[in-house]
């Protein structure tokens, strides 16, 4: 008899890589879709609703000179060529901080989360921020938040909390951790 089972289907390959300091252009309609989903999807990024996808954008295009100057570095993750996830590293920092570098906006589309894209631009932004040769990262995230959790798998402490630091998308006063790890 036949197997008449369906086959297995192999999912596409997430692919990571840094965008050029020129190319966000070629990323843009990609990176406010991935934005406006996250944000409606209740994720504190900075933004309230309602949150058009005209807003994501301009949200984009005005970090476009800073990525242009190298002080924030884009990396993508790409499901199916298209961007899924994002995070930003903050290189910019003032003579007396060069050995450090923030993690901003880490971001993974709802639709295209739970397979490990998160960790993987997480680790990704590490390796960077060593190539470039920061010894210290810092990031903020929504206290309780699923982010805080896969923060702290990764090697980050907690070393503040503020209350009431951030509104979230529906307007509510929400606390913020402050996390930091030392890089070997």
């Amino acid at each position: 008899m036949p197997d008449t089972a369906p086959s297995a289907i192999t999912p596409s390959p997430v692919t990571l890589a840094e965008v050029a300091p020129d190319g966000l252009a070629a990323h843009l309609d990609d990176l406010a879709e991935v934005l406006r989903g996250c944000v409606l999807d209740g994720a504190s990024v900075g933004f309230v609703l309602p949150f058009a996808v005209e807003a994501a954008r301009e949200f984009w295009l005005g970090l476009e000179p800073a990525f242009r100057s190298g002080a924030r570095r884009l990396i993508v993750a790409r499901l199916d060529g298209r961007v899924v996830g994002t995070v930003q590293l903050v290189l910019g920092m003032p003579a007396n901080g060069i050995h450090r570098a923030e993690i901003a906006k880490l971001l993974v589309h709802p639709a295209a989360r739970r397979r490990g894209i998160a960790r993987r631009l997480m680790l990704a932004a590490e390796d960077l921020a060593r190539r470039h040769g920061r010894t210290l990262l810092l990031l903020d995230t929504r206290r309780g938040d699923s982010g805080e959790a896969l923060y702290e798998s990764l090697g980050f402490r907690l070393f503040g909390i503020v209350p009431g630091h951030a509104c979230s998308p529906t307007g509510v006063l929400e606390d913020t951790s402050y996390m930091l790890k030392q890089l070997a």
